[in-house]
């Protein structure tokens, strides 16, 4: 490098995937320096909280895309592997870079890189995953909102949000370009064996592909409030995924689809419980680990065999109630859920069987391409009763009366095939031995029973 060129800059890039409305990169292109973007696949800063195999299978899938439009522009996507903090500091020495840009993320692990990082190179850190920054909304008392109703509002008041930023035409590029990992050496894909082909089926990772499916959403966002809870229709904007990685903004989705009129406020809505989330994360970072409410650690969560049987039962589908094994098997294939179908499986596992709420975090954590830690750890906390806002534990959802309010009947017969000859009248709750498929793991009153004593024991 000459001496009148001036050093690089670094682009940090996590879960912000993403060309369009980048304000990290908008900002770094506009520094006049030359770019260089780069990715660490980081294993060792989230210790136990490194992606599941489902998001590493979506990331290998948007590094490649993403990889391509920075091609488009003139740039190249670096990708290195390590300890984020030592990886970027090694990398600067190596390309005579003094600052990296990035966008702020909450994840408590991903607040240590980012100090590790900024005691030694000049990090700028901008905003852009979330609607407003996490914790900045205040009650009347200055402290950050618990409770979603109110931070809603609150956040109501702050919308719409900003136009979205576009995306650079042109990235300027360093003289000489630093060695790059070369993605497939990263072993993201499944391969003994390919479990992956139902997600190839239903998604395609990337920008382009995160709008393609915003376009499709915003021409039925009127209909969201109607349509959302019937798993048997497409009714829910399935974007969770291209939000969590960060390959569509919140802020575009508001824009999308704000003047769409109907019941689009309830989407809205939706995109403002993300945000929500986030919020209670930065108060609460192990919130994904640890009852919100102190008086839940008591409780007697069933263990040993037969409650390992239950939960495997519960994972693979096989409870004999079809709604939540319908669930159950779609996350598998696709790695995804329909939202009514997730709540009614977690309340299933926390109160019809007594497992403890963490081992469904846990295996959502590591089969969902939309595994959001602060989603993720607030809506079982709100499934179980455990949050700092959360549905009561005596409140126990019936699984069966719930797939006939929502009309499952054609989710159910996509995903339990074993069922599909039954009537709409029996498909919720056969009442007959139906050849390869299971008997109900516990009655349902049974189970309500037990939940209600093992609470009852709590309070006691």
């Amino acid at each position: 490098m000459s001496a009148a060129s001036p050093s690089p800059v670094l682009v940090w890039l996590r879960r912000d995937l993403r060309l369009t409305d980048q304000a990290a990169l908008f900002a770094a292109c506009a520094s006049g320096a030359p770019v260089i973007p780069v990715y660490v696949l980081d294993d060792e800063t989230p210790r136990h909280r490194r992606m599941g195999g489902a998001s590493r299978w979506w990331l290998h899938h948007s590094l490649e895309r993403l990889a391509r439009d920075l091609a488009a522009r003139g740039s190249r996507l670096i990708l290195r592997r390590g300890s984020s903090a030592k990886v970027l500091v090694a990398l600067a020495q190596e390309v005579g870079a003094k600052e990296v840009y990035a966008l702020h993320h909450y994840e408590p692990w991903w607040r240590n890189a980012e100090r590790g990082v900024n005691s030694r190179l000049r990090l700028h850190l901008h905003h852009g995953n979330y609607l407003v920054p996490p914790g900045s909304l205040r009650t009347g008392s200055g402290t950050p909102f618990k409770i979603y109703t109110p931070f809603w509002r609150a956040l109501q008041a702050h919308m719409p949000p900003l136009p979205p930023l576009p995306a650079p035409d042109q990235i300027a590029a360093p003289a000489h370009w630093p060695e790059s990992d070369h993605l497939d050496s990263w072993g993201l894909l499944p391969t003994k064996p390919d479990w992956a082909g139902g997600m190839r089926g239903d998604w395609t990772p990337g920008e382009t592909g995160a709008h393609q499916r915003l376009d499709a959403f915003a021409d039925r966002a009127a209909r969201y409030e109607q349509r959302r809870n019937l798993p048997s229709v497409p009714g829910t904007s399935m974007l969770s995924p291209h939000l969590h990685f960060g390959e569509i903004s919140p802020t575009q989705a508001w824009h999308a689809v704000a003047g769409a009129g109907g019941s689009v406020e309830t989407f809205l809505g939706e995109i403002g419980w993300r945000d929500y989330a986030a919020n209670v994360i930065v108060q609460f970072p192990d919130y994904g680990s640890r009852n919100a409410r102190d008086a839940f650690d008591s409780l007697k969560w069933r263990d040993g065999a037969e409650a390992e049987d239950d939960l495997a039962a519960w994972q693979h589908g096989r409870t004999g109630y079809p709604i939540v094994d319908a669930g159950m098997r779609q996350l598998w294939a696709t790695g995804w859920m329909h939202n009514r179908v997730r709540m009614i499986a977690a309340s299933f596992l926390v109160k019809h069987l007594l497992i403890d709420w963490r081992r469904g975090e846990q295996w959502f954590w590591d089969t969902l391409v939309d595994a959001d830690y602060a989603s993720n750890a607030v809506n079982w906390q709100w499934t179980a009763g455990t949050g700092v806002d959360s549905n009561m534990f005596v409140r126990i959802m019936a699984p069966l009366s719930q797939s006939d309010k929502f009309d499952a009947a054609g989710y159910i017969r996509q995903w339990v095939p074993e069922l599909a000859g039954l009537s709409d009248a029996e498909i919720h709750d056969p009442q007959r031995p139906v050849r390869g498929y299971p008997a109900k793991r516990i009655d349902h009153r049974a189970a309500r029973e037990r939940a209600l004593a093992a609470y009852a024991a709590l309070k006691s």
